[in-house]
């Protein structure tokens, strides 16, 4: 498959993915669906175009190279993986039930069982094939000191002597020997039987011509079966309702052809990414050095401007925003005089009317009490009508899928590639956050120096006014400040002695296999699970009768409940827990 299919995969799936957030954030609530069927039908629907997207995300990921791409694509599919597992939850708590059928759903949007199958991301072993392969490694290793593996451990050892064990041997040596005789004689008797019936009935008389005809006659039928069998297979390949014969050669096969192609994409994955790393470190430093000094040099003229504004405006020096609350940011955004000195006037107001607030504490009392007994009735009424019916529960996933969207819809859906034919990292896009990122560090260094002017700034002019008396605050403020260190280093907690600080990682985890916590398990995949839809479960339990569960239904329990949130950090950190399954 090539760059533009895989693009037009995850083209396909954002609009199917806008067409089903516009129900997840509607311009209203929605209101109660007091139906329990009708509210089943809305999850099930929604959960098989979940997984229908789900399914070309994970393809699109796996296979595009673009490293700026797949960082987007991620992080929505981690949103749409997330999603599904928060639908499943939603029906079992709807059908009080682990096991659900959407065989009636499936029909209507005309789709088999295999279009709805969870398939399991191969980023989840991809990505951690380098230590996957180290861990086994050092298994391997241990295994190796410790005893022989686990599979010759599981081996039944028979104890016998030495005689015993020749006796053994000579009995099944002779018994082939004597099955050999036999099959000898038998041919021998057989032989002697075709002699004495030729002897008896004589040598076969035949015309030559009778027997000539004979022979073109079994030839040519053979001939014509062969050529009209060759003429249907063609005839049954060139309509559709045969595959082409397999090549003699296994490694031309087109699924051997198409694992191939995957494995070099997967490859091209890891240089463009290596490239990616390493422009984003250029390009940066690059940034730093060009347009760095300029950044700083109007940053601080914009600062000093400000400082000189607030001074005519108000008549002293302001107060620096601290780093929590943004910094300089704050200053750019308020850069007004005027605005300040409304600002600076609230806060004195503020003060004058702290005084107050405790006399109007008692009134404010006094009107909620009044008010909170008219309105229990009417409170009442909105608790009962917002019991009646089922409302979905909030989702932790639909912000992560509205801006993966959103990312998709402003950059790449409208960005012309038509020059970026090997689907390379994007030089401008990086730019763009790098630069971002530079003015944020070069604005936290000059947030340090211009504090430090201003600081300067103030205490001259103090200098010049009070004189003395500033002196003599400053030192009370300082000792104040001392006064403060010494209570932080009282609350200081004991720190918790590490038991293995002088143990290495390689004998903790020796420790550990000797004592059979960690075992080598064997390699098995989901699709080696086998089993089957449940085709009829929705007529089943329209006539009261429960299905039992197909193991289709338990393959997929064990990707949603065990797979997903263990392969993926950031729907593990969001969905409701599962701590065992029982299977």
């Amino acid at each position: 498959m090539s760059h533009s299919y895989y693009n037009k995969q995850w083209q396909d799936a954002q609009s199917a993915l806008v067409d089903i957030l516009q129900y997840e954030n509607p311009a209203q609530p929605p209101k109660p669906e007091r139906d329990r069927l009708a509210a089943f039908q809305l999850l099930a629907t929604m959960y098989v175009k979940y997984i229908q997207i789900f399914r070309k995300l994970e393809q699109s990921y796996d296979q595009i190279v673009h490293p700026q791409k797949r960082r987007v694509l991620r992080h929505c599919l981690d949103g749409v993986m997330g999603r599904i597992v928060e639908l499943k939850h939603e029906m079992m708590n709807l059908e009080f039930s682990e096991y659900h059928y959407y065989d009636d759903v499936l029909s209507d949007l005309k789709l088999t069982p295999n279009d709805v199958e969870i398939p399991i991301p191969k980023y989840f072993v991809n990505e951690r094939a380098k230590n996957l392969k180290e861990r086994e490694k050092l298994l391997g290793q241990i295994l190796s000191k410790v005893g022989p593996p686990d599979q010759d451990r599981d081996k039944v050892e028979i104890h016998m002597s030495f005689e015993q064990a020749i006796r053994i041997i000579q009995i099944h040596e002779r018994a082939r020997q004597g099955r050999l005789r036999a099959k000898f004689m038998k041919e021998i008797r057989q032989q002697e039987e075709r002699e004495k019936k030729a002897l008896t009935q004589g040598a076969p008389t035949l015309d030559p011509d009778i027997a000539a005809m004979k022979i073109q006659k079994i030839w040519k039928g053979f001939s014509q079966r062969r050529k009209t069998r060759k003429d249907r297979d063609e005839e049954m390949i060139f309509i559709g309702m045969s595959s082409p014969p397999l090549p003699t050669n296994p490694r031309n096969l087109p699924q051997s052809l198409a694992a191939r192609t995957e494995e070099l994409r997967r490859r091209a994955q890891d240089v463009h990414e290596h490239e990616y790393q390493q422009a984003l470190i250029t390009i940066k430093e690059n940034i730093t050095q060009n347009e760095g000094p300029d950044m700083r040099e109007n940053m601080m003229d914009e600062i000093r401007q400000w400082f000189i504004e607030c001074r005519d405006a108000t008549g002293k020096f302001p107060e620096f925003p601290s780093e929590e609350v943004g910094g300089s940011v704050m200053i750019f955004k308020e850069k007004d005089p005027a605005e300040l000195e409304k600002e600076l006037k609230e806060k004195e107001e503020g003060k004058g009317k702290s005084g107050k607030k405790g006399k109007n504490k008692k009134e404010k009392k006094e009107k909620k009490g009044k008010k909170g007994k008219k309105g229990k009735k009417g409170k009442k009424d909105d608790d009962d009508s917002e019991e009646e019916g089922w409302k979905m529960a909030p989702s932790s996933f639909v912000p992560a899928v509205n801006e993966a969207s959103e990312t998709y819809k402003n950059i790449w859906a409208v960005r012309s590639e038509s020059d970026n034919f090997i689907q390379k990292h994007d030089p401008e896009l990086i730019k763009e956050d790098k630069k971002k990122e530079v003015e944020q560090e070069i604005r936290t260094q000059v947030d340090e120096l211009m504090r430090a002017e201003l600081a300067n700034l103030k205490a001259a002019v103090d200098r010049d006014k009070k004189g003395k008396k500033g002196k003599a605050g400053k030192k009370k403020k300082k000792k104040k400040k001392k006064g403060k260190k010494g209570k932080k280093g009282r609350k200081g907690k004991k720190k918790e002695k590490d038991l293995t600080s002088d143990r290495t990682i390689e004998d903790l985890f020796e420790e550990l296999i000797v004592q059979g916590i960690i075992v080598r398990c064997p390699q098995v995949k989901m699709s080696d699970y086998e089993g089957e839809y449940s085709y009829l479960g929705t007529t089943l339990r329209q006539a009261n009768v429960e299905p039992m569960p197909s193991l289709s239904d338990v393959r997929r329990l064990v990707t949603e409940f065990g797979i997903l949130p263990l392969g993926s950090s950031a729907v593990h950190e969001k969905v409701p827990l599962t701590k065992s399954m029982l299977i």
